[in-house]
């Protein structure tokens, strides 16, 4: 009798999740059923089996490699839809693609995502490990950079099967009580470039250049070149990111506002302090490099005398005060690349946040548009360009607080473009984005992000959803689990050759394919 209940909670829990806990204790309130529940009869031996069996799961799942068991759920399966929405037809974006960058690996912007026809989701779990940014190399294995409780963690995966293929473990991550400088000095962004190599800059202020496959092409990482930049960083200073320019030499950003370039080729290295702190992700063209700092816009560039020179700087509406669900004051998105020679960026304005787009040749402002409701807008994820414009997601209130149970932010997700020197909302969708970049497919005309929707049953599930790029409409939702080990961490949507969506959350990682895809 005792088992038979239990398995009872056990499905009860699977289907209705934590509001098990008040259905189970409502029942046991009655005195009645109380009476009829058998009391467990523990005796030491069964003690010794129990905690054995226990000892013994734990053992296994610590032993097992990782990605081979799927992420854990956390009930709630019956009062959460798996699916809401429609298959939609491709749509392809007539405007042009962003150029492709010639020293870095196949842009993802012309690859298809899921349609919503009968999409299936499957995870794979690597414990307490969270996985960020995501590319695929010319192999079609997917790169990522995760995190653990040590630090960086640099993998080739396969997109299959989600396993590892090869690990290398980073520089530990820095030791430091300011969040902000943590999240600025993580070591956890990266760039494939051309070759296949990770360009990443690394918590112990150097970069590096990772080769992602052998000679043979098999799965492989090794360091195939490295540049220390201990003596131009200042003391207690760090690398927030490296970039590889269109010349094929390599751009950096300091914490505590330097910006740096290494001539890959020749040799050299030049460097400005803008004495200003960065934060967030930069952005190069054909001509430039472009820093938001934590009170402005800079566009940077190498003079006739190959010194590193601020062409521009514009200040910002930087706002009062560090919003809900943002990390410092000022920008949290970082410059965005639009079309008709434009960097797009979201400023920290009261009472609503704006997209302001600059003339990349001379820093002049040339538009802006407020966006989401006033009093609860914020920017913590980076702009998305597409066209002549952007996506752009509203962070505020985002926090592990406001995602648990049935919890959500404030949400929102919008797009602004620029069309003949003014700015206009195209759209605005009241779904909950949760720390996650989202993606543009040109090639199906919808843009993924990850969602989270409230629920009264206390349930926390998770949603690869796309939204129609032209007007905003819901296409589809398809839910990818349920529970706090589902949870994005700043993560990226990223689109595979097959049309499968992936992303990285705080145990691992999902991917979200369309099952009739796979049949033909």
């Amino acid at each position: 009798m005792g088992w038979v209940l239990i398995a009872l909670v056990v499905l009860l829990w699977g289907a209705v999740g934590p509001w098990t806990i008040v259905i189970v204790a409502g029942l046991l309130a009655v005195p009645r059923l109380r009476q009829r529940v058998p009391r467990p009869r523990v005796t030491r031996r069964g003690g010794l089996i129990a905690g054995a069996v226990v000892a013994a799961v734990a053992a296994l799942v610590v032993v097992l490699p990782d990605g081979l068991l799927p992420i854990p759920g956390n009930g709630g399966l019956l009062v959460t839809p798996a699916y809401e929405g429609r298959q939609v037809a491709a749509r392809p974006l007539e405007s042009q693609q962003p150029p492709q960058h010639p020293w870095w690996a196949q842009s993802q912007a012309g690859r298809p995502g899921p349609l919503g026809d009968r999409p299936e989701t499957d995870t794979a779990w690597y414990g307490r490990e969270s996985c960020r940014s995501m590319q695929f190399a010319s192999s079609g294995r997917l790169v990522a950079i995760c995190e653990d409780r040590t630090g960086p963690l640099l993998r080739v995966l396969d997109p299959d099967s989600l396993r590892p293929l090869v690990t290398k473990r980073m520089p530990a991550a820095r030791e430091t009580d300011d969040v902000v400088e943590a999240e600025a000095c993580s070591g956890l962004r990266f760039h494939l470039d051309n070759g296949d190599r990770a360009v990443v800059a690394t918590t112990d202020g150097r970069i590096q250049a990772i080769a992602t496959d052998d000679a043979s092409g098999e799965p492989d990482l090794t360091v195939d070149q490295t540049w220390n930049l201990e003596k131009l960083l200042g003391r207690g200073d760090c690398v927030v990111q490296a970039l590889t320019d269109w010349s094929g030499r390599i751009w950096w950003t300091s914490h505590l506002g330097r910006v740096g370039v290494l001539d890959t080729v020749a040799g050299g290295a030049k460097v400005i302090d803008l004495d200003e702190k960065i934060t967030q992700p930069f952005a190069v063209d054909e001509s430039g490099v472009f820093v938001a700092t934590d009170t402005s816009l800079h566009r940077l560039v190498l003079d006739d005398r190959k010194v590193v020179t601020v062409s521009w700087r514009t200040e910002y509406d930087r706002g009062v005060e560090v919003k809900s669900g943002q990390l410092v004051r000022g920008t949290g998105s970082g410059p965005a690349l639009v079309d008709d020679n434009l960097v797009a960026l979201a400023d920290n304005a009261e009472p609503r946040t704006r997209i302001v787009f600059h003339d990349r040749a001379t820093g002049a402002e040339v538009c802006s548009s407020a966006v989401f409701d006033g009093g609860e807008s914020a920017v913590e994820t980076s702009l998305v360009s597409v066209g002549h414009g952007v996506v752009v997601t509203n962070d505020h209130g985002n926090g592990r607080a406001s995602t648990v149970l049935g919890f959500t932010p404030t949400g929102g997700v919008a797009r602004v473009d620029h069309e003949r020197g003014a700015c206009r909302v195209v759209w605005s969708s009241d779904v909950t984005a949760v720390a996650a970049r989202p993606v543009v497919s040109w090639a199906t005309g919808l843009v993924y992000t990850v969602t989270k929707k409230p629920s009264w049953w206390g349930v926390s599930a998770w949603y690869l959803t796309a939204l129609d790029v032209r007007t905003g409409g819901h296409a589809f939702s398809v839910r990818t689990g349920t529970g706090a080990l589902h949870r994005t961490l700043h993560s990226f949507v990223a689109l595979g050759d097959d049309g499968a969506a992936y992303v990285g959350n705080r145990s691992g990682l999902v991917r979200v394919r369309d099952v009739q895809r796979d049949r033909d």
